[in-house]
Formats: structure tokens, C-alpha cells, sequence
């Protein structure tokens, strides 16, 4: 069990537990006063729990195709104080986009599986959870443009290398790069990963960083700022 400040999540039957990227994508995704968002391979549901906290008109909808963790979020939805606004599916997104394609979300989020190509990983679980390749992300993409609002954004964290895939898989597509948001563990230590904003408006894209912290075991202020309103330590 992980206690935030308003909230808890219970991790059992879960594949990728609460994790940096994961808290990170919750506490730093935007939307303009979106009403209707969608949490994409949810796991335990921590993102759909923040975002869900931060914008208190939304309704959440979440999707995880694990039956034991997608039972496992909605139990951690059904005790949060926000239960009215979250909906989980178990399903996979392909599926769900297929049966609601009237739905449309102002915000879409993903932690998504990220390692393409590689070995698959002895525990059945994390590899459905970890492991893909660049079909996962074709039909990804071609989802999220059915169903994004005109105004909506779409948000990723993803390692360099599938930030580098994805960039190209939408080349060939009409979603655009708004942002980069590169993520550093310490001051002038390389990015280890990159937050991804893509729109279905052609702009200027930005660039910025984030660094989690200032030294080792001390959290950078930028880091303190982004989670204050859900870890119980700052």
C-alpha cells in the first residue's frame, strides 16, 4: 500500500508498480480545464488517482487490459474520494476505442510498455506490461487521434529511444510535437527519459527540462513543487 495525501494505492496483482515516471507524468500532465480524460495501460491507477485530484471537474476514464490489475485500480478508485469521476476497463485500448468511438478526451495519458524489441521477461505479467513494439505504438497513435478533442493534448513518458520511435511514427500521422519535457536525475546529467506533448495542432514545438534531484537522496525543488500536493514527505 502507498499512502498519498489524499489518497491510497493498493499494488497487489500489479505487473509495474508506482514508479517516478508514473508520478511524474500525473503531477506534471496539462489540459485546459479538461472534463474528460483518459488514462491509457492504467496498472494501478496512481495516474487516473492524481489527475483525478488536480482537476476536480474531469471525469477519468482508465484502461488496463491485466484483468488482476485492472481489478486491483478499480478497488484503489472505488475507496479514493474522487470514485464518482473514475471508470476502469478492462480492456485493451484498441478494444475500448472500438466500442465508444463517439468518445472524445480533452487529455489523454500513457506510461505506456516501452521496450521495443527486446527479450521477452520471465515473468509473464511484466512482459505483457513491459514489452512491446512499434505496432503497439502505430495503432496507439492512430487511437488517440480518433478520440482527442480538437483543443486536447496527449502526454507520454517514454525512454529516449521510444520518445526517438514515436517522433517518427508521427511524421507519418497528424499529431504534432507541442513539447519535450526532458527528464535528468541530477544537474548535468544526460536525460534518462523524455516527456512527450503531442497536439493535433501543428506549433512551434518547446523544450524544456526537469530535474528530480539536486543531490543524491535530495529532491530537487522543481521535483518538490511538482508532487507536494500528493507525497506525504514534502
Amino acid at each position: 500500500m502507498f499512502q498519498f495525501k489524499q489518497f491510497s494505492v493498493d499494488q497487489t496483482g500489479c505487473a509495474m508498480k508506482i514508479n517516478t515516471d508514473g508520478v511524474l507524468l500525473g503531477a506534471l500532465a496539462e489540459a485546459n480545464n479538461p472534463t474528460s480524460i483518459l488514462d491509457i495501460g492504467t496498472g494501478t491507477g496512481v495516474i487516473a488517482l492524481m489527475l483525478a485530484q488536480r482537476f476536480n471537474i474531469a471525469q477519468v476514464d482508465a484502461v488496463e487490459i491485466d484483468g488482476a490489475a485492472a481489478q486491483t485500480a478499480g478497488k484503489n478508485f472505488k475507496n479514493s474520494p474522487f470514485g464518482s469521476r473514475l471508470n476502469i476497463y478492462t480492456a485493451d485500448f484498441v478494444d475500448l476505442f472500438d466500442q465508444y468511438p463517439e468518445k472524445k478526451y480533452d487529455l489523454i495519458v500513457s506510461n505506456p510498455p516501452f521496450h521495443i524489441n527486446s527479450l521477452e521477461s520471465p515473468a509473464a505479467k511484466k512482459s505483457l506490461a513491459k514489452h512491446t513494439d512499434e505496432r503497439f505504438f502505430e495503432s496507439l497513435i492512430k487511437g488517440v487521434i480518433e478520440h482527442l478533442t480538437s483543443n486536447g493534448s496527449f502526454w507520454l513518458i517514454l525512454p529516449l529511444q521510444t520518445a526517438e520511435l514515436i517522433e517518427s511514427i508521427i511524421k507519418q500521422h497528424t499529431l504534432h510535437l507541442k513539447e519535450t519535457i526532458s527528464i535528468l536525475s541530477y544537474p548535468g546529467s544526460k536525460p534518462h527519459r523524455e516527456i512527450l506533448v503531442l497536439t493535433l495542432d501543428d506549433v512551434t514545438e518547446a523544450e524544456r527540462k526537469f530535474v528530480i534531484y539536486d543531490t543524491p537522496k535530495v529532491y530537487s525543488k522543481e521535483y518538490q513543487h511538482a508532487l507536494k500536493d500528493f507525497f506525504t514527505i514534502f
